[in-house]
């Protein structure tokens, strides 16, 4: 009896011993998994992306200014005259808006200081963009007839504030104006006849040279065109270069309207607006890269064609009609198309760029005064300049009654 039944206990034995066991594995695994933590480094604190601020642009102003002619505004210089920031235009850079402050501006104080719109669907907002002016590549259309009339004017004014970022692409070779001035003239070998085909073959060798340059902003100015830079570059830090920006001013008060030929046979109609060469316009690199298929290596030239339209208005085929982003329209750029004359008097320094008339209308000018007569100085692109830059050399000393225009 005692030997039938040791299998049985023995069976028992066995299967308390392994429930035992499965009970002290349990045991274990719970004691390592409460204690794994505690041999395990401290994880290094990870600062978390934090969402971007709405920031304010800020006044950007020029390289220099004197002491007598500006009040200190909010920890920085500010121009009594012209309203703009002197302070910051080597250094770049905008204000957030301080704890407690609303992030947006009067609609109508904003118009008064800025008069751009965003068309309805454009998509733009203000975005913080700290520049400085080497950010920009600023480009000069122009011809070999005009480098002693027009040419050496801007190289004497604006030019001089901005020789290393301003490029001179034209038509033949003038290493004498190079040597003596140190700008950075560019022959682009192209025609020096005022065709459709010639402006477009600058416009295509000016979008090269800044893809290029590698800078965030292209801005097109002609010959004739004064750039206010602070003005230009407090517009500029209001977006970001890396969204889809198109600034400029319409020559035409309705989008124009263009063949787009398709097929050797046939055609379809295109409506865009452009931005006129004529007052200037610039593009943010993040677009200007997009519009590469159309624009890079020549094939500026054969969209051209394809619409058989000058080059500012190829500019806004591209950029309206084949990648579909608005034109931001301003009120800032000025060409000598328009009654220059008509610009309030105490606005004409807030402005980015302005013009003269010409061969047919010399008295189309900007209403402003300084230490130069008409005759001295017809385009007022000097006086411009010594109101702004009044420490500049040739400047004539004006008594401080007349610093400011009237």
């Amino acid at each position: 009896m005692n030997l039938l039944c040791w299998p049985v206990r023995m069976h028992i034995a066995s299967v308390g011993v392994s429930k035992i066991c499965f009970l002290f594995s349990l045991l274990f695994c719970g004691l390592l998994l409460f204690f794994i933590p505690s041999f395990q480094p401290s994880a290094r604190h990870v600062n978390l992306p934090q969402p971007r601020r709405r920031i304010r642009p800020t006044q950007v102003g020029s390289l220099s200014h004197p002491r007598d002619l500006a009040v200190h505004v909010d920890g920085a210089e500010k121009d009594s005259a012209t309203g703009l920031n002197w302070s910051l235009l080597d250094q770049g850079g905008t204000r957030e808006a301080e704890d407690g402050e609303e992030d947006t501006v009067d609609d109508q104080r904003s118009q008064d200081r800025w008069p751009f719109s965003r068309r309805k669907g454009s998509g733009l907002s203000l975005s913080h963009d700290p520049l400085v002016l080497k950010d920009i590549f600023i480009a000069v259309k122009t011809t070999r007839k005009y480098h002693k009339s027009r040419l050496e004017l801007l190289i004497q004014t604006w030019v001089s504030q901005a020789k290393e970022q301003t490029f001179m692409f034209t038509d033949g070779e003038d290493n004498e104006l190079r040597l003596r001035t140190g700008a950075n003239i560019i022959n682009t070998n192209c025609s020096a006849a005022h065709t459709r085909q010639a402006l477009c073959c600058k416009m295509s060798v000016e979008y090269d040279k800044f893809i290029e340059s590698q800078k965030k902003w292209f801005c097109h100015v002609d010959d004739d065109n004064y750039v206010i830079l602070p003005s230009l570059l407090q517009l500029l830090s209001s977006y970001h270069h890396s969204q889809d920006v198109y600034l400029g001013r319409p020559s035409l008060d309705h989008p124009i309207e263009a063949a787009e030929r398709v097929k050797s046979d046939g055609s379809v109609s295109v409506k865009f607006w452009f931005a006129t060469g004529g007052a200037g316009f610039c593009i943010s690199r993040g677009l200007a890269l997009k519009m590469s298929p159309w624009a890079s290596l020549g094939n500026f030239i054969s969209t051209a064609e394809k619409i058989r339209l000058p080059d500012d208005c190829t500019v806004g085929y591209i950029i309206e009609a084949l990648l579909e982003v608005s034109l931001t329209h301003t009120h800032l750029f000025h060409s000598h198309l328009e009654n220059l004359q008509k610009l309030p008097t105490d606005a004409v320094l807030q402005q980015v760029t302005l013009s003269y008339g010409g061969f047919e209308n010399r008295r189309n000018i900007v209403s402003i005064v300084g230490g130069f007569s008409l005759v001295e100085d017809p385009t007022r692109f000097k006086t411009v300049h010594c109101l702004l830059y009044p420490d500049t050399d040739w400047c004539p000393e004006v008594k401080p009654h007349h610093r400011l225009y009237h």
